[in-house]
């Protein structure tokens, strides 16, 4: 399993606390542990999408005053504990789930592999009463269906570094998908490939999640909230009407803009072809539910 890491005496003192309260979801066709550690899969409408099991912990959320490029929104940088564990996505939606999933027209702008993640999809098309989270909350017993806060997306994305990038102090374009006519930091240019690339097509974090870094943006479930420097326990950013955190950089932007830390809101109803998302699972019952599914090693 994934290991987050706890302090001595932390909140989550049992192996019990971390796991998943169902193992595996009902919703679930397969399910294994790797060196990644658990992971689930889910049949949508054809189309499989592989989960990854992000166990309850604490990071420090936020970039330290000296990162390069940091900008002030992104302190100051405190202390988050997040009690309950979930699903996440190991991929940002494909074209090929959204599809399956929505049926009509593809609204993504590079459509030469239904592989490429699904853009152009606001946030009111993912949340709205008969949006993407809800349709697949059909086909998905036993879980609740959601996109991530800010907070768990941050978390996911680091998979427990504490650097710029969850691959180290700085990125290059065969690591992700970004306009490599603007480096990091003063470091080399590359590749600026002017477009998305299928999912998967990079090396996954420690957590085994693929492009937390570039290609698309991702919706996250809340706005931006207020950083302190208090340690805060399941934060939540403003809900409602309020303007919705988009997280990861996209294949259009600045390598700093992928950093782990680096944020900004756009309003619920903003559309572009750089703009997708990865959604979460929450089990909904304490209950095990193994009977019937396969164990894949």
């Amino acid at each position: 399993m994934n290991r987050a890491a706890l302090p001595a005496g932390g909140p989550f003192p049992s192996e019990d606390a971390r796991r998943p309260p169902v193992l595996p979801p009902a919703c679930a066709s397969a399910w294994g542990d790797d060196a990644y550690g658990l992971w689930i899969d889910v049949d949508l409408a054809g189309v499989v999408q592989r989960f990854r099991w992000i166990e309850p912990g604490e990071f420090r959320m936020g970039s330290p005053t000296a990162e390069p490029e940091r900008e002030e929104r992104e302190g100051p940088r405190h202390r988050v504990r997040l009690t309950t564990g979930f699903w996440l996505a190991d991929t940002a939606c494909t074209q090929a789930l959204w599809l399956a999933v929505m049926g009509g027209e593809n609204p993504g702008g590079f459509q030469e592999d239904a592989r490429n993640p699904v853009e152009s999809v606001s946030w009111d098309d993912l949340s709205g009463a008969s949006g993407f989270l809800q349709r697949v909350a059909s086909l998905a017993p036993g879980v609740v269906v959601e996109l991530p806060t800010e907070a768990e997306w941050e978390y996911a994305c680091r998979a427990g570094s504490e650097t710029p990038f969850n691959l180290g102090a700085t990125i290059g374009p065969e690591q992700a998908n970004y306009d490599g006519n603007h480096p990091y930091a003063g470091g080399r240019k590359g590749e600026n490939r002017q477009k998305t690339v299928p999912v998967k097509s990079f090396a996954p974090n420690d957590w085994g999640l693929y492009e937390m870094h570039g290609n698309v943006w991702e919706w996250c479930a809340d706005g931006p909230r207020d950083y302190s420097d208090e340690t805060v326990e399941d934060p939540r950013g403003p809900e409602g009407s309020a303007a919705r955190v988009v997280r990861g950089g996209s294949w259009f932007y600045e390598a700093g803009w992928l950093r782990s830390a680096f944020r900004f809101g756009r309003h619920r109803g903003f559309r572009d072809d750089d703009r997708g998302f990865r959604f979460a699972l929450r089990s909904t019952s304490q209950e095990q539910e193994a009977r019937g599914v396969a164990r894949d090693a």
